[in-house]
């Protein structure tokens, strides 16, 4: 009896162990041979317009050129995202440390964490460079509390920057309380808010560099190690380039993924997926029917040019002005390339809608009406229409200047 309970306590103490620290590859089957991915999916056509069905409690594609959702399901619900965390942890890291070839010290602590590691021990020197690809290729927790200690000296220190990142990009629906995305009750994300993180981090020219890489050596200790990234679509499907998976208990299965192919560029978001096979059918899925079904659309020409055939017959009427009319521009846009899909490319027009009459004096910069682009009836681009100029109100000495314009073109009659 007592062999027997020794036994039942062992294998519940390896549960409890498994359950606290699963994460990413160290709990998933291994999966050689890709070939599955094609072989599982029937990838949609481009007169496949139905949405994809999916396994994932959430998801998101999102355009990163127009920032703007092309689909989604319950992807502005609060989910735990597992080591998918690790895109802010990376970012915060690039971000407070110019000098990432500095040797780090591995400490009990990040030599101690479970979970998905890149194998480091108490007292291992390797740069922070290193640890930045063992934490996105391999996923390592051990890597994520090394990179947490040498930029904030503290784990606790490093989170608190993690959330005022989290402030400064206006995601009210983020929190975080680790630095790896090991399960914790009030550390979450949504879909979408992952999505810009995600959009934002691209935007660094270091975290693409890492992301998209395949395969890596890291060194430790002066010696060699070569790690591969847990990405299984990053080599496999086209024009994927990062960038990161991610898998806890809590959270189940996730993964996010940056895709171009051509002018198209998105991320698509899986999280909650049962099994590993199922977030990387359902990122496939959401990503060909993005591709299968929408196109980029320049509408900057036609912008202009319905705006200056408006500006050529529409005059805005200014009381007691210095000036009769307005001057009226476009504000600053920086973007007008937006996702449409196929079937509306045909239903896109323009409206313009402005004031008629204003009471000087009017500002530079005062908006006065909105350029709208609409999609199939539905609004996508808002453009403010603006004064271009101040304009004074009159004051005696314009109407003394009338005045003697109006005698001197009287006299001219007779």
């Amino acid at each position: 009896m007592k062999k027997i309970m020794i036994i039942f306590l062992i294998i519940n103490i390896s549960f409890v162990f498994n359950f606290v620290y699963a994460d990413d590859e160290n709990s998933e089957e291994e999966i050689s041979d890709n070939a599955w991915i094609y072989e599982t999916v029937e990838l949609s056509n481009s007169d496949d317009i139905n949405e994809p069905k999916i396994n994932s409690k959430s998801a998101v594609i999102f355009d990163r050129t127009s920032g703007e959702i092309i689909w989604g399901k319950d992807e502005n619900s609060k989910k735990k995202m597992a080591s998918t965390t690790k895109i802010m942890t990376a970012m915060i890291v690039i971000e407070n440390k110019e000098n990432l070839s500095e040797i780090v010290t591995i400490s009990n602590k990040a030599a101690g964490v479970g979970g998905s590691r890149l194998g480091l021990s108490s007292g291992n020197k390797i740069s922070a460079n290193d640890l930045l690809y063992g934490l996105m290729l391999k996923s390592g927790n051990d890597c994520a509390i090394a990179l947490a200690e040498f930029t904030s000296d503290s784990v606790d220190n490093f989170v608190d920057k993690m959330n005022q990142k989290a402030e400064e990009l206006c995601l009210t629906q983020t929190h975080f309380v680790t630095v790896n995305g090991l399960d914790e009750e009030e550390h979450y994300t949504t879909a979408l808010e992952l999505a810009k993180i995600t959009d934002y981090a691209l935007k660094n020219e270091k975290f693409r560099e890492i992301v998209r890489t395949k395969n890596y050596t890291v060194t430790i200790n002066g010696y060699g190690k070569t790690i591969v990234n847990t990405n299984e679509l990053l080599g496999n499907l086209n024009g994927v380039y990062g960038v990161k998976t991610g898998f806890t208990n809590g959270a189940n299965r996730c993964l996010v993924t940056a895709v171009k192919r051509e002018n198209m560029d998105i991320i698509c978001i899986v999280l909650g997926a049962d099994t590993k096979k199922d977030r990387t059918r359902d990122s496939i899925k959401i990503i060909e029917y993005a591709f299968a079904n929408y196109s980029m659309i320049n509408l900057e020409n036609k912008i202009l040019e319905e705006f200056e055939d408006w500006n050529n017959t529409n005059n805005i009427t200014i009381i007691k002005g210095v000036d009769k009319y307005a001057q009226i521009e476009l504000a600053y846009f920086q973007n007008s390339s937006i996702a449409v899909q196929n079937n509306d490319i045909n239903k896109i027009e323009i409206q313009i809608e402005a004031l008629k009459i204003l009471n000087s004096p009017i500002y530079k910069g005062t908006k006065v009406g909105e350029l709208k682009v609409k999609v199939n009836n539905e609004t996508r681009v808002k453009i403010d229409l603006i004064i271009s100029k101040d304009i004074k109100k009159k004051n005696e000495k314009n109407y003394f200047i009338e005045i003697l314009k109006e005698y001197k073109n009287f006299l001219k009659t007779y």
